[in-house]
């Protein structure tokens, strides 16, 4: 039987609306469905230390009713049509999706339109979504496999807002007033500031008129300078422990990285799956396989406009922590030593190439990969041209990513767990 071939890609499309807003879109075709998603560049690293959280707090406040619908309202709008509706703050930006049929595309529209610009934000609303984002924050304190990321984030940031806590701290979010929440949405929820994505069953042409229905594009464009984010450089390594009752140690080492749009962070990423991304992976090969030391142990990494991040989790009995760190260090001194041979690249690039191909299957992940071309100030680059760039790393690209972020002795390392 001869092989299927896919469609081809389409392309990102991009408008700027007369009052600012960024429109782009992605034919998708073969699925009767629209991911729409609406990024505000307002989030953690935006803020200041006193009102760490406002953000999030914010993106809570928003559901609790608009100038058209109630909360009940806004929860029934979309579900009620099988679609979804959803939303998250990270540390670059604040962002709202629903996943529709391509027929209730224009019910998404004016439903995240009402959510973002026409909010209430009352009093009431905030002395009840306070207490929401409290239990928000007790469920990561009580969680040690979270914690443990938050307290690693801010021992490698130090003072800088990346390592601010989204959610932010029982002092901040208790504090905050009304007045912060409305100074945030008046500064920052406008269009000039809004990035519009889509991706699924809808033209460009289709999304703009649905746009323009729901009264996107009369929205007011205000000239305010945009959010400040100042680069952020990881502070000196250091190695912490935080003492926890419980029957496991917690340890995230790491270090900071690249920014999105630096072409090493495909070879950052193709080293990390090779080291840690799976049951194949060096580390679970090693401290979980051959020396039972953990059930958990794996990389990550994030990359963000000025700068990025990649590390190790692994938990472990507090009597083998340092057995257990121990061995991960050996492994990150391997890699510096002797790089990555040509065959075990061969399959890593195989691996990360598969997991990126599948990724984008979902409307919502070409959503999210169309909205960061404007989101990361880089060009857009199709499935082909990505896979591409993942071949083109060879056996020197690679040692030169181990040996530049790799090295034991550039790792924070953060322990929760008995003392």
């Amino acid at each position: 039987m001869a092989a299927l071939t896919p469609a081809p890609e389409t392309g990102v499309q991009r408008t700027v609306l007369p009052n600012g807003l960024t429109v782009l879109s992605e034919f998708y075709p073969g699925v009767r469905s629209v991911a729409l998603g609406a990024w505000v560049r307002a989030a953690s690293v935006h803020e200041e230390r006193e009102v760490m959280g406002v953000s999030h707090l914010l993106e809570h406040m928003v559901f609790k009713g608009t100038e058209n619908r109630t909360a009940h309202q806004l929860a029934l709008s979309l579900e009620a049509l099988g679609g979804s509706l959803d939303a998250y703050t990270s540390r670059e930006q604040t962002s709202f999706q629903a996943r529709v049929l391509d027929e209730h595309l224009p019910e998404a529209a004016d439903v995240l339109a009402d959510l973002m610009f026409r909010p209430l934000l009352r009093a009431e609303d905030l002395k009840l979504e306070r207490k929401v984002v409290l239990e928000e924050i007790s469920m990561v304190d009580d969680t040690p496999d979270d914690l443990v990321f938050e307290l690693h984030n801010e021992a490698l940031w130090g003072e800088h807002p990346m390592g601010y806590s989204i959610l932010g701290t029982r002092d901040t979010v208790s504090a905050m007033k009304l007045d912060d929440l409305r100074a945030l949405h008046t500064r920052a929820y406008h269009p000039p500031h809004v990035v519009v994505s889509a991706s699924g069953n809808v033209t460009h042409e289709h999304l703009l008129d649905v746009l323009g229905g729901a009264g996107w594009g009369d929205l007011p464009g205000r000239d305010v300078a945009p959010l400040r984010e100042e680069p952020a450089i990881g502070g000196m390594p250091q190695v912490r422990r935080v003492a926890r009752d419980g029957a496991q140690s917690h340890i995230v080492l790491g270090c900071s990285t690249v920014p999105h749009r630096d072409p090493r962070r495909y070879a950052l990423m193709l080293v990390d799956t090779l080291f840690g991304g799976g049951m194949s992976s060096r580390l679970f090969q090693k401290v979980r396989e051959e020396l039972g030391l953990a059930y958990g142990v794996y990389t990550f990494q994030s990359f963000h406009l000025q700068t990025g991040s990649h590390g190790v989790y692994v938990g472990t009995a507090p009597e083998t922590h340092d057995q257990a760190l121990a061995a991960v260090m050996d492994e990150l001194q391997r890699l510096v030593d002797h790089g990555i041979p040509e065959a075990e690249l061969a399959q890593g690039k195989q691996q990360l190439k598969g997991q990126i191909t599948l990724a984008l299957e979902s409307p919502s992940a070409r959503m999210f990969r169309a909205a960061s071309v404007e989101l990361y100030r880089e060009p857009f680059l199709t499935l082909d041209e990505t896979l591409q760039r993942i071949d083109a790393i060879d056996v020197e690209t690679a040692r030169q990513v181990c040996g530049e972020f790799f090295r034991p002795e550039l790792q924070t390392v953060l322990s929760l767990g008995p003392s």
